[in-house]
């Protein structure tokens, strides 16, 4: 059972808030949806793109993450897997700045689970740079360089990547697991968390007949 900390109801609220939403963009029963205007990736040619989208303050996300990354570890070679932490907000935007400083300081491996279970588990709000910069010293990096690279101009850039992605895949709430530019699945579409990653398999073996079908019609 998920332990309640006593800053998580705001956390809950926001969740009931984007949940309502994205219920409302995720009608049907495809597990699924599609958005309109598929959106470029970054992915090599021949390969499938597979993003997470997520809040270190959502429930769900926690909830989702050890089983993603178990799923990530027996991941197909034409599969590249990346996640974009949402800047949805102040503590979004504080947690995602977090994200993309230990991705910065190469220490995100070792710091991705803890600082969830830190939120979740040992009731830490975790929004302020003091606390952010406690949390990374005990991974071998100087509290100023942690610091330092929260507020750097790199951060910047990647919270404003962010938020650009977030909205051409119409994201309305975490966690969110965008396929190929074009798919999108979450808790709602998918009914349950426990079934998002079933139907994110589903449309990746979707998308390989769909190329596939692509590469045979050129071919003729």
């Amino acid at each position: 059972m998920l332990k309640v900390t006593r800053w998580q109801p705001l956390a809950l609220l926001a969740g009931l808030l984007f949940s309502g939403l994205a219920m409302a963009a995720d009608s049907g029963d495809k597990g699924y949806t599609t958005l309109d205007e598929p959106v470029q990736t970054s992915a090599p040619d021949g390969k499938i793109a597979v993003t997470e989208v997520f809040w270190y303050g959502c429930p769900h996300c926690y909830d989702l993450e050890r089983p993603l990354e178990n799923w990530v570890g027996q991941l197909s070679d034409d599969v590249v897997f990346n996640r974009v932490p949402a800047p949805l907000g102040k503590t979004w935007a504080k947690h995602a700045a977090a994200y993309y400083t230990a991705e910065e300081l190469g220490i995100l491996d070792r710091t991705h689970l803890a600082f969830f279970d830190a939120i979740h588990k040992q009731g830490k709000r975790m929004t302020g740079d003091e606390a952010i910069a406690d949390f990374y010293s005990n991974y071998g990096v100087e509290r100023q360089k942690v610091l330092d690279t929260l507020n750097s101009f790199g951060v910047k850039s990647e919270l404003n990547q962010a938020m650009s992605k977030v909205k051409s895949w119409q994201v309305m709430g975490t966690p969110t697991i965008v396929v190929a530019g074009k798919y999108k699945v979450s808790p709602q579409s998918a009914q349950g968390i426990d079934n998002m990653l079933d139907v994110t398999d589903r449309l990746i073996e979707r998308v390989r007949e769909q190329r596939s079908s692509q590469s045979a019609q050129s071919a003729e």
